[in-house]
């Protein structure tokens, strides 16, 4: 009998992952509050998941559930932890394994050394604070026997879907138009960026395959390299030069607005020092490599090229 998998959120991450699944023969579910089918072969469903009965409802006859949800900065501290506890119930009562899309902010800052699964949570932001508050939480319901949970973490994403992320609608864009790109911190550092078709193809591997539960993993991670040399990679694929105005503290800049940049201005140490991660133990243990960076990036200019070539013609 095929699976079921189900995906909270529809952002970014639960798009491509959901796409992902369906292209190993899952059969998909797909949640949100709105519940509109994004791609075809998707059960979609409307469902808060705030709310226990309603993430209950939405995650019934899974074998999986995948936690893609994320929300805005100022409310995460606060609306984060409910989530949380609405979809670990849920996935109990479903019995189903869990797998959770997870950030780099536990760490906190690490002074430039390379991060692996074993680097020690410092995190001093509150919302990395929260973060790890959360992961210790699911790493102990796994332990109680509660629920078989399985940590992914990524660095900053970027790729097709990818818009509101330091490499995203600020810099793709801007590399086709002409115009002006934005940078944040010091970059001439090494950063790493995760590649989003490679986070959605790592975290359905984790999906289906319950050895790999009760840890946290690095998704798949090409070799980090500074952004301006992945603004080169850009140029190089674009032909034309790209202009970067670059950020040393967090201020508004187009669509990164007061509130936003108020609300990210504790995480802005990621851009000060240099940001390693390490997904070699993911990569030996299934078998996988990253998608190589320039690659990664030619096929996200073909996206936003496309992406742009339809909201010229619509108008």
């Amino acid at each position: 009998m095929t699976e079921l998998h189900v995906v909270l959120g529809t952002g970014p991450a639960g798009a491509t992952l959901a796409e992902e699944l369906l292209r190993r023969g899952h059969v998909v579910r797909t949640v949100d509050r709105r519940g509109v089918a994004q791609l075809e072969g998707v059960e979609a469903y409307a469902a808060d998941i705030r709310d226990p009965g309603a993430a209950a409802e939405a995650v019934a006859g899974a074998a999986v559930v995948y936690h893609c949800v994320n929300v805005p900065y100022e409310q995460q501290v606060e609306v984060m932890p409910r989530i949380q506890e609405a979809v670990l119930a849920a996935a109990e009562t479903a019995g189903a394994r869990l797998v959770v899309t997870d950030t780099l902010y536990p760490y906190g800052p690490t002074g430039g050394a390379v991060m692996t699964e074993e680097t020690p949570w410092r995190a001093v932001a509150a919302k990395g604070r929260m973060r790890a508050d959360l992961d210790r939480r699911y790493l102990d319901a796994h332990a109680r026997g509660q629920v078989q949970v399985t940590l992914g973490r990524a660095a900053d994403f970027f790729g097709p879907r990818v818009f509101n992320s330091s490499l995203g609608a600020t810099v793709f864009p801007a590399a086709l138009t002409g115009e002006t790109a934005l940078a944040l911190g010091d970059i001439d550092l090494p950063h790493s960026y995760s590649y989003i078709r490679d986070v959605a193809a790592g975290l359905a591997l984790l999906g289906e395959r319950p050895d790999a539960a009760g840890r946290v993993w690095h998704l798949p991670t090409a070799p980090a390299m500074s952004t301006r040399q992945v603004h080169e990679l850009i140029t190089e694929v674009t032909g034309r030069p790209l202009s970067v105005d670059v950020l040393s503290e967090p201020q508004p800049w187009g669509p990164f607005d007061d509130v936003f940049m108020a609300e990210y201005a504790e995480l802005f140490y990621q851009y000060l020092e240099p940001q390693v991660v390490d997904s070699s133990a993911f990569e030996q243990a299934f078998g996988v490599r990253p998608t190589p960076l320039a690659d990664a990036l030619a096929e996200t200019v073909a996206w936003y090229t496309a992406t742009l070539r339809l909201r010229a013609a619509a108008g």
